[in-house]
């Protein structure tokens, strides 16, 4: 029985249909792949959660040789919950000369694509492998796709060369982005009635000496001049963020307990971050303890995205501009896997199709423009691995 071959945009369909937000199960998606994959005689590896709810997944085609080129994508999509759709975010829908759909541009587009050319480099004539690797929880965090990095280097499969994270970058080389930390902070204080305030705790009011220590960095950082690493980025210098924050009991009762996430979003080789927003958190608690022992700050890892550094002149960033003609300087401020492959030794660009402006937002897309380019990008690169 000779087996089904869909092209990209059948494959993006399937994808779409489904619902892989982050809090739920990928398990379904990654079954069909993995049918798919094998059904066409490629065979693919999976890597559990701890949960068990979830999977990574890669893959290898070609000759058992190193130097081949790895396509990463993520899974996972962001809720539709509370946003606007005109169309149902699970069916992939055309409409003047754009694919809608939940993920179709963040970034099921490029997994659609990377799928399709593992099916055609089969029967290619590659001398060099390529390689799939689709994650989870991208979406909260970039941590899991840690487990997929080192599950792929410690597999039988040969090393590849240069990974091509698809993330939606228009199909401009993006070559470096910002990384990321977070604390969940819970500050714990003493009650007292706010006529005696002095002699109770108020958890908002040391969250907020934290909070401030973080404006002053926001600020130094400014005024900084700009590594050459910096530079290039919008703006130049890490940044310091507090999004939301809870906390107290009532007006008149000092908070016993304040909660709020504390992140940075670092330029590359801007490092250490984590242990200054600890470092400063114990600071504050001391002077809690003086007034009551039983006062602290708790400080609980919630992300931590390593940043992607300018490779210039490295293997995925020649590799990339030969195929897709684009010469210009790009980095971007979010975050990608792409900074926990190049921290074990592999050379890394951003590039895929769509806009970023469209991530996450109610009736996103991917114009038919861009994934024809994805498209074309991926007939290129089977062409360059089969040329040697």
């Amino acid at each position: 029985m000779v087996a089904t071959i869909l092209d990209a945009r059948a494959i993006l369909d399937r994808l779409v249909a489904f619902p892989t937000v982050s809090r739920d199960t990928n398990l379904p998606l990654v079954d069909w792949v993995q049918g798919y994959l094998s059904s066409h005689g490629i065979e693919s590896h999976r890597i559990a959660s701890p949960c068990g709810e979830k999977a990574h997944l890669f893959a290898h085609v070609g000759p058992d040789l190193p130097g081949g080129v790895v396509l990463s994508g993520h899974t996972d999509v962001v809720p539709v919950d509370g946003q606007a759709w005109t169309s149902d975010p699970w069916t992939l829908t055309e409409k003047d000369g754009k694919l809608f759909g939940r993920g179709t541009c963040d970034m099921k587009g490029f997994d659609a694509l990377a799928i399709w050319a593992m099916i055609a480099a089969k029967d290619a004539p590659l001398k060099r492998p390529l390689q799939l690797a689709l994650s989870f929880d991208e979406e909260v965090g970039c941590m899991a796709v840690a487990d997929l990095v080192e599950g792929l280097i410690g597999s039988a499969l040969p090393r590849a060369e240069s990974v091509i994270v698809g993330e939606p970058s228009m199909m401009k080389v993006v070559t470096g982005h910002k990384g990321g930390i977070g604390f969940r902070v819970h500050v714990h204080g003493f009650e007292v009635h706010s006529s005696l305030a002095p002699y109770g705790v108020s958890a908002i009011h040391e969250a907020a000496r934290l909070i401030h220590w973080a404006n002053e960095q926001n600020d130094a950082n400014a005024r900084a001049t700009p590594s050459d690493l910096a530079a290039p980025f919008d703006p130049p210098y890490s940044t310091l963020h507090v999004g939301m924050i809870k906390g107290g009991t009532a007006h008149n009762i000092t908070a016993k307990d304040c909660e709020f996430l504390l992140s940075v979003r670092a330029v590359p080789g801007d490092t250490g971050w984590g242990d200054k927003m600890l470092a400063a958190a114990r600071d504050i608690e001391r002077n809690m303890q003086a007034i009551r022992p039983e006062t602290s700050i708790e400080m609980s890892p919630a992300f931590g995205v390593p940043p992607l550094a300018p490779e210039y002149g490295g293997p995925a960033e020649t590799l990339t501009r030969r195929l897709t003609g684009d010469n210009g300087t790009h980095v971007v401020s979010y975050g990608t896997e792409g900074g926990q492959f190049q921290t074990r030794g592999y050379s890394v660009v951003v590039c895929g199709p769509g806009d970023i402006a469209q991530a996450h937002q109610p009736d996103e897309f991917v114009s038919l423009e861009q994934f024809a380019a994805g498209q074309t990008f991926m007939e290129r690169l089977l062409a360059d691995l089969s040329d040697g």
